[in-house]
């Protein structure tokens, strides 16, 4: 029996590799997990009662594309959030969370050549992980771009070869980033767009983490692209409940962009997509429309970055995040740090080499630890004191 070669260079998915490394080792301590990006804030307090107002509705099929009212929430958020008016109808699709959404979308609209020539798929490094399997899929071409210090923790993809450019197709960019916490300023989504437009690729913005920052709010693929009068085919965004509404498991998201790539999107979603079930569409609804709960989470947030700034300022390299909820950890090397931080403390963090690609014998990620800011505020100033004492005391 044969299998595809496409993804059989893949590496096993970061957690699998961090359960090999770390699960022989006795913890050091008590144990206090800080790898997934897993919010642990509370969700609104109403989300259970709207599921039982609408259990009825898990005996009817539900729409694919979203329902009406799920949609113009949506619409509307985007309008509040960003000052952009999206047709609820025609360029908004519901999806299980965006990893769907980044994944599908490359099936959808990545062409099988770009100028007579396999088709490129830019990728920060490190990176969510899904991007490279998306281009993989599709038989592009990913290539993965230093986001580095030196670049700002954001890729220069401008910095690319002319004839690589041409043959790319879709670039995916996340702000605020996973893992670094970077923001993508309005002049760098100027240029981005304009790079694409010069060289005719689409961009993929992923901003799941849009509404967890530090100072001011980040601002959006669409927003930069309506104010430079970009092609509105030019930019798709996606954003998730997961992170805004600390709601992981409700799997509700959605990809807004032009009507001509969302007609794509939703033709191949009608074939194989997975619609989200009405009552949590009804739950969506409702969290699209409220900010109250999300104000909430991010005053939880901002005081988590005043905890590890407090705790690792005076630590070589550390760089307060801009938003998001990782910290982005220099050490020498990764795993090794990860390996010693459990065993004498019990506190787990994800090497960030299982986060980036190797080129040219190098792994931007080899030299950092990622450590997720979701715990609860005690818990997480513990580990962050045990961390800190154990690796750079």
């Amino acid at each position: 029996m044969t299998f595809p070669e496409r993804f059989s260079n893949l590496p096993d998915y970061a957690f699998p590799r961090l359960r090999r490394l770390l699960d022989d080792h006795a913890p050091g301590g008590a144990p206090l997990h800080m790898t997934i990006g897993e919010p642990q804030h509370a969700f609104p307090d109403w989300v259970t009662e709207v599921i039982a107002t609408h259990a009825a509705e898990f005996g009817k099929y539900p729409p694919n594309e979203g329902t009406p009212e799920l949609l113009g929430a949506i619409s509307d958020w985007l309008a509040r959030r960003y000052g952009v008016r999206v047709d609820p109808a025609t360029q908004i699709s519901t999806l299980n969370g965006t990893r769907e959404g980044l994944f599908n979308a490359a099936l959808a609209l990545c062409p099988e050549q770009k100028r007579g020539q396999r088709p490129a798929i830019l990728t920060p490094n490190p990176f969510y992980q899904v991007y490279a399997v998306a281009a993989l899929a599709v038989g592009a071409e990913p290539v993965y771009v230093p986001a580095t210090a030196a670049t700002g923790f954001l890729p220069d993809y401008a910095a690319l070869p002319g004839e690589l450019l041409d043959r790319v197709a879709i670039a995916y960019l996340c702000s605020p980033a996973n893992p670094q916490g970077a923001v993508a300023d309005r002049d760098y989504w100027a240029d981005l767009i304009r790079l694409a437009e010069k060289h005719d690729f689409r961009i993929f913005a992923d901003e799941c983490y849009s509404e967890i920052y530090r100072d001011s709010p980040p601002p959006g693929a669409l927003e930069v692209a309506r104010e430079i009068g970009a092609d509105p085919e030019r930019v798709l965004v996606f954003h998730s409940l997961s992170k805004r509404s600390n709601l992981p498991g409700l799997r509700s998201g959605f990809c807004a962009g032009g009507a001509e790539s969302l007609g794509h999107i939703k033709r191949l979603r009608s074939y194989a997509g997975a619609p989200l079930p009405l009552p949590l569409q009804r739950v969506a609804e409702r969290a699209w429309a409220d900010e109250a709960h999300v104000a909430d989470s991010l005053a939880q947030y901002r005081r988590k970055y005043a905890i590890a700034d407090e705790i690792l300022g005076t630590v070589p390299g550390y760089r307060p995040p801009q938003g998001g909820f990782f910290l982005w950890l220099p050490v020498a090397d990764g795993e090794a740090a990860a390996l010693t931080l459990w065993r004498g403390t019990g506190v787990r963090v994800l090497p960030g080499a299982y986060l980036s690609r190797a080129v040219n014998g190098d792994n931007p990620g080899a030299g950092y630890v990622r450590v997720a800011m979701v715990a609860p505020e005690q818990e997480m100033r513990h580990g962050l004191m045990r961390l800190r004492d154990c690796l750079y005391g």
